[in-house]
């Protein structure tokens, strides 16, 4: 794979992926599953790496559902330290390599030391420009969704918009990725075939790339792979190809 080919090509600007596998992975090796999730953030390096290399500007991760916390409490727990320690670990790199943190989902849910090291990671990473990295944790499509009908039924309720104010830009700035860019790309890895209550209303118009690969596995040039798939695509938007 040529990565000088792909910069000369249209790359996406926003890239979502669903990180699954860890556990097969972990399995496969008679590992625990906690062997895996570690294994996870090596991968997560290297897509960020190349990520900035082809110039994303938004990548978003799939770190943690809602659904994720009726897992074994050992497994949470462990989920929730391994977030903590990672935090500690690359977030002075992540400051000197440009990355601006972001982070959206449910956080009221998270332990309360995970809740102030993200508060502080944000606000460290803050003035970064080179790419903005969005750890979806304890999210749910369903639940965004929802709470952003409740903001606006609110407002609705205290005068502050009418009924006909509500549209598609009015409700995409209730929703938590609030001036970004919808995900023009979704990769999902281990081979499963759903978005698994991410992002529903955001991948309306994405691309979608699904892979064999256990998420460990997942390397640049893996991610290249998936960049090249998307330049070969069509992106109509409701247009035949003469009108592109």
């Amino acid at each position: 794979m040529n990565k000088e080919d792909l910069k000369n090509k249209d790359i996406p600007s926003h890239v979502a992926i669903i990180m699954d596998g860890n556990g097969r992975w972990a399995k496969q090796k008679g590992e625990d599953r906690v062997f895996g999730h570690m294994n996870g953030v090596n991968a997560i390096r290297n897509v960020l790496e190349a990520a900035i290399d082809l110039g994303v500007e938004y990548l978003t991760l799939y770190a943690f559902s809602t659904e994720n916390w009726d897992r074994p409490k050992e497994e949470v727990d462990a989920l929730m330290n391994l977030l903590v320690k990672t935090l500690l670990e690359e977030i002075e790199e992540l400051k000197s390599n440009g990355v601006r943190l972001n982070v959206i989902g449910n956080l009221d849910l998270l332990p309360l030391k995970a809740q102030d090291l993200l508060k502080k990671s944000l606000s460290i990473t803050e003035k970064n420009t080179k790419i903005n990295l969005t750890l979806a944790l304890s999210y749910s499509a369903r639940w965004e969704i929802a709470n952003a009908a409740k903001k606006i039924a609110q407002k609705v309720v205290q005068g502050t918009i009418d009924v006909e104010d509500i549209d598609e830009t009015l409700f995409s700035n209730e929703l938590t990725t609030k001036g970004m860019p919808d995900p023009q790309l979704l990769i999902r890895t281990s081979g499963e075939l759903r978005i698994s209550n991410f992002l529903v209303w955001q991948l309306a118009y994405a691309e979608f790339y699904f892979t064999d690969e256990l998420w460990p596995d997942f390397n640049q040039n893996s991610f290249f792979k998936a960049i090249a798939n998307y330049q070969c695509r069509e992106r109509r938007f409701g247009k035949i190809s003469e009108q592109i």
